[in-house]
């Protein structure tokens, strides 16, 4: 066995599990007094396993079992960018009360879960996807039940994990029909195997709806409102950018790679899961106050023009949707950064009109968030306006016109129900607005990140070409 291209092709994964043992390690043996320092720790592995596998490779391992390429490990850098982003923003959560004595814990959770996310990313085999799935979805459940003592964490927990179990059970039976009707479980001996036959068919189905329910994608998305509401605010920034990131990618690998010879049935799908989950979790987040409840709904819609890119299934949808992917998670922690910041400093307030007067006595805060709202309206000439542009272009050139247009609508639709923030921190007025706090260094370093991509990515076209280039 050539070990030297088992550490240079698995490089981003190996170095995660290193920086897991370390951390876990280091947490077991350091003193009490000390435990403030693993948050400066983990960080500073994560940035070194970012840095030393920034450069691209493309290979495959154990028989196919393990496959990356120059977009796939593009995708697992700047998710890990993401991931360290929220390190930065749980540092005041994780500095008090009973969660500064369990703070290694959601470090190594993380760890496990962004390692299961990547597997995920560069499986070539159903084996393989369905044990990083599961290494991604089971410390998640723990981190969403954290502050199990606080809110409804606990509730949260158990509504996702049984939502969990529920869709991994789905997806596994697809994969055995499709194993029955095949005899294989790699991805590429697949293609040539399938006679798009009614059990094929079904396989599709009970696999697509698996990996919707991670999407939270319409009608798999009841756990999320819910679950994102309960979970610690970082937690929720992970679930929101991170996991569906991951998601998103694996399942068009698999759409383009494995069903290719039934596109006809997986567009038809898609093309009508897409209409109506956007459709539906904007109606839904006009009526939502508590704003960790409205985001919810927002990544559900977010998770819909994700699915333009998957729907596209060429290349440029490929490129599109990493590029959304990144602009995504830019715009949707800087927002999830600020409600953090809030909660942290405002005795936990999430409600919608607690911003009124925001602005008054939090200005800075009230910027980031509101070019942060603008991004994910698609505004101009913010990044969240191009990628936008770019999926419904990978979409339009695919032929689904009719799609485009009915996203193009709800994408007005989705600018009022962000415009409500807006107004109510720069507009509605508050006898009693939230006070005037600072940041700690780590969240600001944070949101001064998210502001920078939320600007620069829609100036600097180099980046999209830069991801192109990969998926050439």
């Amino acid at each position: 066995m050539d070990y030297i291209s088992i550490f240079t092709t698995m490089g981003q994964e190996i170095s995660l599990i290193i920086a897991f043992i370390l951390v876990f390690i280091i947490d077991l043996f350091l003193p009490e007094d000390k435990k403030h320092h693993l948050g400066t720790i983990s960080s500073i592995l994560l940035a070194i396993s970012i840095i030393i596998n920034i450069m691209p490779c493309q290979g495959e391992l154990f028989g196919g079992m393990y496959t990356t390429s120059p977009l796939a490990n593009a995708l697992k850098t700047i998710l890990s960018a993401g991931t360290l982003i929220i390190f930065l923003q749980s540092t005041d959560w994780l500095s008090k009360g009973e969660t500064a004595q369990r703070r290694g814990e959601f470090y190594v959770l993380t760890f496990s879960t962004l390692i299961g996310l990547f597997y995920m990313i560069s499986a070539g085999n159903f084996l393989m996807l369905f044990i990083g799935m599961e290494l991604a979805t089971i410390p998640v459940a723990c981190l969403v039940a954290f502050d199990k003592y606080k809110g409804h964490s606990a509730e949260a927990g158990a509504k996702f994990i049984l939502s969990a179990l529920f869709s991994s059970g789905l997806m596994l039976y697809g994969i055995s029909m499709l194993y029955g009707s095949t005899g294989t479980l790699y991805f590429n001996d697949i293609p040539s195997l399938l006679v798009a036959s009614p059990l094929e068919i079904l396989s599709l189905v009970f696999f697509f709806s698996g990996l919707a329910f991670k999407l939270s994608l319409v009608p798999f998305h009841l756990w999320t409102a819910d679950t994102y509401q309960g979970a610690p605010t970082s937690v929720t920034a992970y679930l929101s950018v991170i996991s569906k990131g991951a998601a998103a990618f694996a399942l068009m690998t698999i759409l383009m790679k494995v069903f290719a010879p039934m596109v006809e049935q997986w567009s038809l799908m898609i093309s009508i899961v897409i209409v109506v989950t956007i459709t539906v979790a904007n109606l839904f987040a006009i009526l939502q106050s508590n704003l960790k409840r409205f985001m919810a709904f927002s990544s559900i819609s977010q998770a819909g023009y994700i699915m333009l890119a998957v729907l596209a299934g060429s290349e440029q949808g490929a490129t599109s949707l990493v590029y959304y992917i990144l602009v995504y998670i830019a715009a949707n922690l800087a927002v999830f950064g600020v409600i953090n910041a809030v909660e942290q400093h405002a005795q936990g307030k999430v409600e919608r009109e607690d911003y009124n007067g925001f602005y008054s006595t939090n200005p800075k805060l009230a910027m980031v968030m509101t070019l942060a709202l603008f991004s994910l309206a698609g505004i101009p000439p913010f990044a969240g306006f191009f990628s936008k542009f770019f999926v419904f272009a990978a979409a339009f050139n695919s032929g689904f016109s009719v799609i485009v247009f009915i996203a193009l609508v709800n994408t007005i639709i989705s600018l009022y129900y962000y415009l409500l923030i807006v107004k109510a921190m720069f507009i509605t007025p508050s006898d009693a607005p939230i006070a005037t706090f600072k940041n700690s260094v780590p969240m600001r370093i944070s949101l001064l990140t998210c502001v920078a991509g939320i600007i620069l990515l829609g100036i600097v076209s180099s980046v999209y070409m830069w991801l192109d280039g990969m998926a050439l």
